[in-house]
């Protein structure tokens, strides 16, 4: 028999990791409602057609398509067939599979909004907190089955969006204790004019999944792949010009003027540019031009998140404005801007950096020995009554040596073991040691709720 194991990309929690994460998630999701947002959840699985053609080339092959039911039966089995060779080749086959693991949290929102928009109140607000899937090559801070963590606005084009978005951001990360992260923030509609200038808009796609890698392959590697793209040298000169814009946020904005300034796009999206710089000033932005986000479906100011350079990890987390995502499912008119926190890449950065509060490590606050029968009677009902105080406490399930019970509350972190023996129920007062210091003293019974507790 071989040795149990799960998929490569995919993890157990252990309760250690869950508190923590839950740590991470409850501070996102004060800070979202306190913006005004509401939580929604949809399918771990949509229809094929609704996410496929949405995530540009790169992103359409990583979703994990799911297996339609019944292709085990003979009269089934030459469409299934001739399904899985159009598979073969990039392309969508209904015969093998219609449905698929939803990649992001973006498009299932953008189709919900779709079908109920007669239902919403707009602009509506939602977070989205759910796990996504992606066939990805599983390394360090990339999984194939993560958390999502999202906030979208849809049906506003206020820019004062971004600028919530961004403080959304720096409020989260500070509650955290993460200081020293970069908020990076850009324009499609500057990569655009870029587009433009090297030809026309047919180039944008080419461009941007180029620039996307920029950080993974350098600027070499870019320029060459822009070449295998059918760019030409003096188009590859405008694009290396582009990148190379550096200084301050002022500079760099300046520079952009010079080189692209005469195209109305640039103009746009230099003016949205620094309307969000100006009014989310607190939030550490930086005006990075390299910035793409190789996602088909941004229109307007992109976000990205980069960690301390203390860590060696890419982004945790990104978004933008995506003015014609609903116009997908043919409902037009709904504006849409929305950032992503990567949980599981937060948790690794913060893990490293050694951020989480030491008191998340226990669960289980005191440990009622178990002395026998009668004794542990007394001590259940002790227990029965701190529970209802939420006083997190257990009684060890059965008669056992001390030494036992307490490599128990040890290994499982428990700070407090409560001992009620005869002697004790006798003087109606429980031994109280505090495991971290040693320190142990008799509380009576009746107090044991303020001890663990105090008003």
């Amino acid at each position: 028999m071989s040795k149990p194991s799960i998929p490569q990309g995919m993890r157990d929690f252990s309760a250690e990791t869950v508190r923590k994460r839950n740590h991470i998630l409850s501070v996102i999701r004060q800070v979202f409602e306190c913006y005004g947002f509401e939580p929604l959840e949809t399918p771990a699985m949509e229809n094929i057609e609704t996410l496929m053609g949405k995530y540009g080339e790169e992103g359409d092959k990583l979703i994990f398509k799911v297996l339609n039911n019944g292709l085990n039966d003979p009269k089934n089995e030459e469409k299934a067939r001739a399904g899985f060779q159009k598979v073969m080749e990039g392309k969508s086959s209904a015969d093998l599979t219609g449905r698929a693991l939803k990649y992001d949290l973006t498009i299932p929102f953008a189709r919900f909004v779709a079908m109920n928009h007669g239902q919403l109140t707009f602009p509506y607000k939602r977070y989205q907190i759910q796990p996504v899937w992606r066939a990805d090559r599983p390394q360090k801070g990339r999984y194939r089955e993560f958390t999502q963590c999202d906030a979208d606005v849809a049906g506003s084009r206020s820019l004062v969006n971004e600028v919530e978005l961004a403080l959304i951001y720096d409020q989260v990360f500070r509650k955290l204790g993460l200081h020293g992260y970069e908020l990076r923030i850009n324009n499609r509609k500057i990569l655009a004019a870029l587009a433009n200038r090297c030809g026309g808009a047919e180039f944008l796609t080419d461009i941007t999944v180029a620039i996307d890698k920029l950080d993974k392959i350098g600027l070499d590697k870019v320029l060459e792949e822009l070449r295998q793209r059918g760019l030409q040298e003096n188009q590859i000169d405008s694009i290396r010009q582009y990148l190379s814009i550096s200084g301050s946020n002022a500079e760099k904005i300046q520079a952009i003027q010079t080189l692209l300034g005469d195209d109305p796009q640039a103009i746009k999206g230099l003016e949205e540019l620094s309307f969000v710089l100006e009014h989310a000033s607190g939030a550490q932005l930086v005006a990075d031009f390299t910035l793409a986000r190789g996602l088909n479906y941004y229109t307007g100011v992109i976000f990205e998140v980069r960690p301390p350079n203390t860590v060696t990890m890419g982004s945790i987390g990104g978004g933008g404005r995506y003015d014609d995502l609903t116009g997908l499912f043919g409902v037009k008119d709904i504006s849409g801007v929305g950032i992503s926190f990567g949980i599981d890449r937060i948790y690794d950065v913060m893990e490293e950096l050694q951020l989480f509060p030491n008191s998340m490590s226990a669960g289980t606050h005191a440990l009622f020995f178990n002395m026998g029968d009668t004794e542990s009677l007394t001590a259940f009902r002790l227990v029965t009554k701190l529970r209802e105080q939420q006083i997190p406490c257990e009684l060890y399930h059965e008669p056992a040596k001390m030494d036992k019970q307490f490599k128990y509350a040890e290994k499982k972190n428990i700070p407090y073991a409560v001992i009620i023996g005869s002697h004790e129920i006798a003087e109606q007062k429980a031994m109280v040691k505090d495991l971290t210091t040693g320190k142990q003293e008799a509380v009576p019974f009746e107090k044991l709720k303020p001890f663990f507790k105090p008003s």
